[in-house]
């Protein structure tokens, strides 16, 4: 079959150009895409506090178990549960009735008692004058010196005895042997009570001040020990700043607390030390009971400040991108000595003025060529502070 001339003509221009538009469409193919354009951080020093928490249990500064010395019924109970009492304060009386009649009896003992020294003694000074006589032995004389020294001792155990049923009749009536608040009365009036109940007629807390009671792992304790001046443990913790304390809704009471006290020794389950805190309670808005964090304050003065997002992990390492001169960046590892909630302080692993890639780090891997977009340090640490 015979091309028509035109028709020839224009099938070879198409051909050119298909032919054409293949080749252009290998040469794109065969260049590299272009370097992806990504945020890069400078590493900056800059002052800075961290918070270290702990887990706390508080205790008032006195716990006291109110207890009777003496068995009787409950005859009267002067406080109401979580009133406020002062030391020296009434809070139960126990029928005295019967311990009264117990010192009536020992008194009444006593007069007997010193009623029988008064005789032993005439007779002794009877005697006395008809020894010297001659008119009587002197046995006789012994015998009632003996008689008057058995009629001393037995007033002085009548005495004794007194002063015993005294003691009971003033245990009839219990105070506080200290000032604090009341707990739970589990028993009422009426009730028997007994030297050996299993439960306290109460319980007495002074909160006055308030102990907070938490672990630190032995690392914790090596790094506490390190942290602070002081030749003994004791001047150590005299060096500790102030602690904050936050409360079960997550607020930090007003009253700052001081370090006050470190166990003897490590348990030996846990691995960790027992240290207290002690925070001022005048209001009495903390209880014994309460539970809360403990927050110690950590004071870097010129550490190496990097955006936690800039980091990620391998194997339990944390490592960061740097972006070289040829812009190119490389996986580093890098030790973190602290954080906030938004970056990380670093001891080992960078220097002053390193860039690193500050997001989109996911795609990325050692040898790629990125577009560095340069931000600015103290912008972002204006938009998130430290």
């Amino acid at each position: 079959m015979k091309i028509p001339g035109k028709t020839r003509i224009i099938v070879l221009i198409a051909s050119i150009i298909l032919l054409q538009s293949c080749s252009k469409a290998a040469e794109n193919s065969n260049q590299a895409p272009p370097a992806p354009e990504l945020p890069v951080y400078t590493v900056i020093t800059s002052p800075a506090t961290v918070y270290q928490e702990f887990p706390t249990a508080l205790e008032g500064k006195n716990n006291v178990e109110i207890r009777s010395q003496v068995d009787g019924y409950l005859d009267k109970i002067y406080v109401e549960e979580g009133a406020y009492v002062r030391a020296g304060q009434p809070l139960f009386k126990i029928d005295s009735r019967a311990y009264g009649e117990q010192m009536n009896m020992a008194q009444a003992n006593l007069q007997v008692a010193n009623a029988n020294i008064q005789k032993a003694k005439v007779e002794v000074d009877r005697l006395q004058p008809l020894v010297a006589a001659k008119v009587v032995s002197d046995v006789q004389l012994r015998t009632a010196k003996a008689n008057y020294a058995a009629a001393v001792a037995a007033a002085s155990q009548a005495k004794a005895s007194v002063g015993g049923a005294k003691i009971n009749v003033g245990f009839t009536t219990i105070t506080a042997p200290v000032s604090g608040y009341i707990g739970r009365i589990p028993y009422k009036k009426g009730s028997l009570i007994s030297r050996t109940d299993p439960s306290p007629l109460t319980l007495l807390s002074d909160i006055s001040e308030i102990y907070a009671y938490f672990s630190l792992s032995e690392l914790d304790f090596i790094a506490f020990q390190n942290k602070y001046p002081g030749a003994t443990l004791n001047e150590k913790l005299k060096n500790m700043p102030m602690v904050d304390l936050v409360i079960a809704d997550n607020s930090t009471y007003p009253q700052k607390g001081k370090m006050s006290i470190v166990d003897g020794q490590f348990d030996k389950s846990t691995g960790a030390i027992s240290v207290r805190a002690v925070f001022p309670n005048a209001n009495g808005t903390l209880r014994t009971g309460n539970t809360g964090r403990v927050r110690m304050p950590q004071l870097f003065t010129n550490t190496l400040v990097i955006p936690q997002e800039s980091t990620f992990e391998i194997q339990d390492k944390t490592y960061v991108y740097v972006v070289g001169k040829d812009k190119k960046v490389t996986g580093k590892p890098v030790t973190i000595s602290g954080k906030t909630d938004s970056y990380y302080f670093i001891s080992e692993g960078l220097s002053v003025g390193d860039k690193i890639v500050f997001t989109g780090i996911g795609t990325l891997k050692d040898g790629v060529a990125i577009q560095p977009k340069v931000i600015s340090s103290d912008s972002l640490l204006k938009a998130k502070p430290l």
